[in-house]
């Protein structure tokens, strides 16, 4: 507690006044961890993660977690059957509280934790858009969709204002996560103080405002947004808010209400000496009006998968579908927007990655290599199933080829507890590996 800076405790002990103590007594306290299950891929209770705790009150698959669990390095963790994410940072999505066949934007992503807790909610059935601008950070969030086998997103990676030109109206529901000076992440990344200064939440909070002034333009009439920092003080938070409904007549607060959580004035700062937790701030706001969400969704000529494309991947297997092909890759997005005539949105991920289609083999045909989303989609093909054991499926995880049933032959996918983790192809007794090689052990 003692290198926290002086400039942040005089202003929490404005915010405070009697309960500072209280709220400084948290940080000599160990941090608060959490995990959120998979309902798409449930595992028996012999193989749920090291360490499960108590039940997190306002998210349905979220734990508490113990300080020394290494869920993180379990073999379903990678296989996406849980995802670690700190107990009060589930609070946002869940006043979203997106629906099966909603349009959804997840305005500033990464790393993923509530656009796969929103996606999840939705059970693959409308579409979420999931933007990161940062290209490398939207890279780890596409990863994340993919590990946790979400079928109906795009990852996208644009400035804000780029997105509000390709998508005005397009929304139900937007969430909005916007960088922030940091503050409910002192005690669990104590360094995060050393970048710290009086300064920082002014400077945040007048990109915090154009944030929410784009995600103004996409949103529909009638539709929510969720505005939600990590930080704790009033210039980020009520004073961003407050700005916010001064610029727009048409919106309002919407007060919420979860398992253990009130907001009468639609606006909630979660203090780590309240709730279990690192701390957050949430607002509900509400688009006045009515109105549905509406995107042109047509697929470029020159991205319709051809015959010999297709009749590979039927070959693959029968009755399976896809809609898009991109640079010999097929993805199946049936809502797919026309972004013919966007500018700076760069395209990441569309819908289900099923697979490449390459070369030809010696026979004419077109040789199809499925992808390793499809594998992990709650979509997973009907092909025949290879189950190891744990010491096999770590193996298997760091690239390693594995012996098989003879009997087995052709495409498989290999699996732990019920959970696919990826594809192999047998021949000979002996399963190649087919885990992406970027992700091994």
């Amino acid at each position: 507690m003692s290198n926290l800076p002086q400039d942040f405790i005089d202003r929490m002990a404005a915010q405070l006044g009697d309960e500072l103590p209280a709220f400084l007594r948290t940080y000599e306290e160990p941090y608060q961890r959490g995990v959120r299950l998979n309902p798409m891929k449930p595992v028996a209770a012999d193989f749920l993660p090291e360490g499960l705790l108590e039940a997190v009150p306002w998210e349905p698959t979220g734990h508490y977690l113990s300080m020394d669990s290494k869920a993180g390095a379990d073999v379903l963790h990678e296989a996406g059957a849980w995802y670690l994410q700190e107990p009060s940072a589930m609070i946002p999505a869940a006043v979203l509280n997106a629906k099966p066949g909603e349009r959804i934007l997840d305005l500033c992503a990464a790393p993923g934790g509530k656009s796969t807790q929103s996606a999840l909610r939705m059970a693959g059935q409308g579409t979420i858009v999931c933007n990161e601008p940062i290209r490398d950070r939207a890279k780890i969030l596409s990863r994340n969709v993919e590990r946790m086998g979400i079928p109906n997103a795009i990852v996208v990676s644009a400035w804000p204002e780029d997105l509000a030109k390709v998508w005005p109206g397009a929304f139900d529901a937007i969430q909005c996560d916007a960088p922030c000076s940091g503050e409910g992440m002192f005690r669990r990344h104590p360094e995060t103080r050393d970048e710290w200064n009086a300064e920082s939440p002014a400077g945040c909070a007048k990109r915090q405002g154009d944030i929410l002034d784009s995600a103004a333009v996409m949103l529909r009439p009638g539709g929510r947004l969720v505005y939600s920092t990590c930080t704790l003080n009033q210039i980020e938070n009520e004073g961003v808010v407050e700005a916010f409904l001064h610029r727009h007549d048409d919106f309002i607060l919407e007060a919420f209400q979860l398992p253990g959580l009130c907001a009468s004035t639609g606006m909630l700062t979660i203090y780590p000496h309240r709730v279990k937790g690192e701390g957050h701030f949430v607002a509900l706001l509400r688009r006045k009006g009515g109105g549905t969400a509406v995107w042109k969704t047509e697929v470029p000529k020159a991205c319709v998968p051809d015959k010999p494309a297709m009749k590979a991947l039927q070959d693959f297997l029968p009755g399976a579908q896809a809609n898009l092909l991109f640079g010999g890759e097929l993805r199946y997005c049936p809502d797919f927007p026309d972004l013919s005539k966007a500018r700076g949105v760069s395209v990441l991920r569309s819908g289900l990655h099923l697979g490449t289609v390459k070369g030809r083999e010696p026979r004419g045909r077109m040789v199809f290599i499925p992808d390793h989303a499809w594998a992990l989609c709650n979509t997973s093909p009907d092909v025949p199933r290879v189950h190891l054991t744990e010491e096999d499926a770590r193996l298997y995880q760091n690239g390693q080829v594995i012996p098989v049933d003879e009997r087995v032959k052709g495409w498989v996918l290999a699996c732990f507890a019920g959970i696919p983790l990826g594809w192999g192809k047998v021949s000979d007794g002996m399963m190649k590996n087919h885990y992406p090689k970027g992700l091994r052990r």
